[in-house]
Order: C-alpha cells, then structure tokens, then sequence
C-alpha cells in the first residue's frame, strides 16, 4: 500500500506531496513509549515552561485557530495507547518508510539508540536531527521519526518560502530550546511530549542574511516579522496537532511549541 502511496504522489505538485506526507508522519506519532531523561540546559535558548501550563495566562492570541477538529486523517490510524518497545532489533516497517522520507526531504540526520529509563518516557527508535536541506538545527534535535518528518515537511513548505517571500533571503538555521527531555508538563502532572520525542520548542529563527528573528512578539512597526512569524504559526496547524506560542500566555510567550500529540477526539491545540 505504501508503494501505490508513494507512485500516486509522483505526480503531484511540491506542494501537495509534502502536505501529504505530513498528514502520513503524524501517524507515527505515538509508535512507543520508553523512557531515559535526558534533560538539560540548551546553550541559553530555554523555553520558560512546557506546553499545557495555564497560569498567568492572557488573552488569547487573535491570529491564531482555537480548538478545531483535525483532519481524519491525521489520527485515523493511531493507536489507542502508546505503544511499548518492540522485542528485538528489526525496525518497524513504518520506521523504515519514514527514514525514507526524512531522506527525501533532505533530513540530515543519524538513528540513535532507544532512549528507556524504565518510566514512561523515551523513544523507541529516536533520530537526531542536524539540519533540514540547507537549514541547520542548533542544538541538534532528538525526535522520534515521525515529529522529525512533520517538522521537516513544515520547514520545506512554509517557513523556508515565508521567509524567502518576506526578507527575499533563504533560511539558515532554526534555533531550538527543547526536543526530547524528560519531563511532565508543570502544574498538571502528566507527560509532556517533549518526554515522548513528540515536540519541539523553537526559539529563534536564522536568515543567510544575518538577521535573526526573535519568536517572541515583535514590536509595534515590526511589519515583516509579525506577518512572517504569523504566517508560520498558523500554517502549523496542518502538519501538527498542537502550535502554541506568544500570545497564548505568559509561560509560552519566548518560543513557539510543536507537537504531534495524539489525541482521542481528533482535535488539535493551534493557539
């Protein structure tokens, strides 16, 4: 079935094609859960607060989508519960399919090994990511496969354009807080996804002209970068399940946080 998928999406344009392999990343969303924590101090890009926090919250952020129901197929094949690791060293066939893709993508990227530490946290077959085509990642991101190739096809197919058609430059680096940490999400006690290789903070985004733009809210005549950081975060909302970001409230008002969290009613979380 994934040949007759992927011969069918040859003929489709650029930008049809990575829309479709997102909706079929998010799939992998929930392929384990294992546990290692492994958190710690990112250079000095840290994000105040992991997603799901609510206090000192303010108003909510008026470019943004609230809770709409996602698309059907973006969780119609995932599994109930998180998976546990599988026995043995043969790699799922979606795990190679998706290491296919990242490939195709032009991921630059290297297979670790499974992260466990016994609890609830951990990826069963992570990746660490470099760079996305041209578009290095600073720190290299721990992800698993799936959230790898979402935040891929994302980067390739809005940020990389928006920036190009805002500051005509190309995209040099993106500058994350956060990938895989160990952690549950402050003030409600359930594991964040960051626990599961599931999310990304982002903190700051690098043009080849040198300019780098801050993802916290530009200020009153930043035209280019509201509109450009508006654009993005918005058009998250197609290739993850949860966006979150300044605006939202306090605790996110430094990075914006993609995941793709699984959830049970099919809804997404773009604010």
């Amino acid at each position: 079935m994934l040949g007759k998928s992927r011969a069918a999406m040859g003929g489709m344009p650029q930008a049809q094609r990575l829309r479709r392999l997102a909706l079929r990343f998010s799939l992998l969303a929930a392929v384990g859960t294992l546990s290692a924590c492994t958190s710690g101090d990112v250079f000095s890009l840290e994000p105040a607060v992991d997603v799901g926090t609510q206090t000192a919250t303010v108003p909510q952020y008026s470019g943004m989508q609230t809770l709409v129901p996602s698309n059907p197929y973006m969780t119609a094949a995932y599994p109930r519960m998180d998976q546990p690791f599988a026995e043995g060293n043969v790699m799922p066939t979606e795990e190679v399919q998706c290491r296919d893709d990242l490939k195709s993508l032009g991921v630059s990227y290297s297979d670790l090994a499974p992260i466990q530490d016994g609890g609830q946290c951990g990826i069963a077959y992570p990746v660490k990511v470099t760079a996305v085509g041209n578009v290095e990642m600073k720190p290299a991101a721990t992800l698993t496969c799936a959230m790898a190739a979402s935040f891929a096809t994302w980067t390739r197919s809005e940020l990389v354009p928006a920036a190009r058609l805002r500051y005509f430059s190309g995209v040099k680096a993106i500058h994350q807080g956060s990938s895989y940490s160990c952690r549950r999400i402050r003030g409600e006690g359930v594991l964040s996804e960051h626990g599961k290789g599931n999310a990304l903070d982002v903190m700051s985004i690098e043009l080849n002209s040198g300019k780098e733009i801050d993802v916290r809210k530009p200020g009153l005549f930043a035209f280019r970068e509201r509109s450009l950081l508006n654009t993005v975060r918005a058009d998250g909302c197609s290739y993850f399940t949860t966006v979150l970001g300044p605006g939202y409230n306090y605790d996110h008002r430094n990075h914006f946080h993609f995941d793709i969290k699984n959830r049970r009613n099919g809804y997404r979380a773009c604010r």
